[in-house]
């Protein structure tokens, strides 16, 4: 009998109205974009205190951890033993997705430094350009490394300096790492693969409704 092959995704945001509406929420945003039929996924709503038991950890081939409105390197009990979990994850050689904030704090929990960026915030559909000598086609490409790629992107803070073994693998005009990885089992970048242009939109209406950024990059090239 062939395993079933497992997932985990550890989510650091709430449900928006609109995602919950239009999609039943975030768990069903990611599984539409990484999962295969067959899979199993599973998630945690880490930012409520929601954790799975460390024994199960190694049940699970792959882990994701999202994005949030939270900072990365705030010091609340649910971020700290997040990063007491990718540590473990590390020592198991388990395979990682960070995406925005998980890719923030990955690189705290292994070392490196994140804060407020530098250049500002940013709400947009960004470019960036992907340093072909670090990226590898079969590692995360497929056939060809794309000089750059496209990308939503929506938050406040960044990296600021990556961890030691980290290897840089793009950046942008705004921003000096956009993406990189650990060994081989680490891979972060801060985009939003996950959002399509409704779910940019709606972020939007809300941000502007709510007064949280009041100047923002915003690209007119808005996906098809």
């Amino acid at each position: 009998m062939v395993q079933q092959t497992k997932y985990l995704l550890f989510l650091a945001t709430p449900d928006s109205e609109f995602a919950k509406k239009t999609y039943g929420g975030y768990h069903n945003v990611f599984v539409s974009l990484l999962g295969d039929e067959g899979e199993q996924w599973d998630s945690f709503r880490v930012v409520d205190g929601e954790f799975p038991d460390e024994k199960d950890l190694e049940k699970y081939d792959g882990f994701v951890i999202s994005g949030s409105s939270h900072d990365a390197f705030q010091d609340t009990d649910w971020i700290l033993k997040l990063c007491d979990i990718i540590k473990k994850l590390d020592d198991m050689n388990k395979k990682v997705l960070g995406i925005c904030f998980g890719h923030q704090l990955i690189a705290r929990a292994k070392g490196g430094k994140v804060g407020r960026a530098r250049k500002g915030p940013e709400l947009c559909l960004g470019n960036i350009t992907i340093v072909k000598e670090a990226a590898t086609p079969e590692n995360y490409f497929g056939e060809e490394v794309p000089a750059n790629l496209r990308i939503i992107k929506c938050h406040q803070d960044e990296v600021l300096e990556l961890p030691q073994n980290a290897k840089l693998l793009a950046y942008s005009s705004m921003y000096e790492v956009e993406m990189y990885s650990i060994k081989d089992n680490f891979l972060c970048i801060q985009g939003h693969p996950e959002y399509n242009r409704d779910i940019l939109f709606d972020i939007i209406d809300r941000v502007l409704a709510g007064g949280h950024i009041k100047v923002f990059v915003l690209s007119l090239f808005f996906l098809l």
